[in-house]
């Protein structure tokens, strides 16, 4: 897919209108702000420190090529022309697993609670069926529960955990593992 290319628009619960689509080079200051609030915020995200400019640089470039070569797709949320969320929906290498794909979703604090993270999950699955996959995957921290849910009402189903998969702020968190079917 070409990048800056419009997947779907929406108005968000707040009566903001929503734009979900491929990042642009355009965007890399945005995204760039989006993961150092979300580690600022010490999130529920992998993820732990600041990333540079020139690390954003690389990894928007290798996002670009992925994206560009039909490897990885890539969606942002944009809301008043700012990008408030990114996403991810990657093929797994393996020959014998090229039909599963595997999500990952982040979204800015002050725009969680909106739908827009429903509406990206959503977008992901439909962009999933057409792109020939057969089984979605995920992980969430067992902490997320906001996430959780939201993966819940979209159709994932909890298949595994993972116990103290994760050490953050002193504790152990578990990780959730989450699949969907899809039809």
């Amino acid at each position: 897919m070409k990048p800056g290319t419009i997947i779907r628009t929406f108005t968000a619960q707040d009566g903001r209108r929503v734009v979900l689509r491929t990042p642009t080079w355009n965007d890399l200051d945005d995204l760039l702000s989006v993961i150092n609030s979300l580690v600022e915020e010490q999130a529920n995200i992998l993820v732990d420190e600041k990333v540079t400019r020139e690390g954003e640089v690389d990894w928007l470039s290798n996002a670009l090529a992925r994206l560009e070569k039909d490897e990885t797709l890539y969606v942002v949320a944009e809301v008043d022309g700012r990008v408030v969320g990114n996403s991810e929906l990657g093929r797994k290498t393996s020959s014998r697993e090229r039909h599963v794909g595997t999500i990952g979703i982040a979204i800015r604090d002050g725009f969680r609670e909106m739908g827009i993270g429903t509406e990206m999950i959503k977008t992901l699955i439909d962009q999933a069926k057409s792109m020939g996959f057969k089984v979605l995957t995920l992980s969430v921290f067992a902490n997320n529960e906001r996430a959780h849910h939201v993966y819940h009402k979209v159709g994932f189903v909890d298949t595994g955990r993972i116990p103290k998969k994760f050490f953050k702020e002193g504790k152990y968190i578990d990780e959730i593992q989450l699949a969907r079917v899809l039809e």
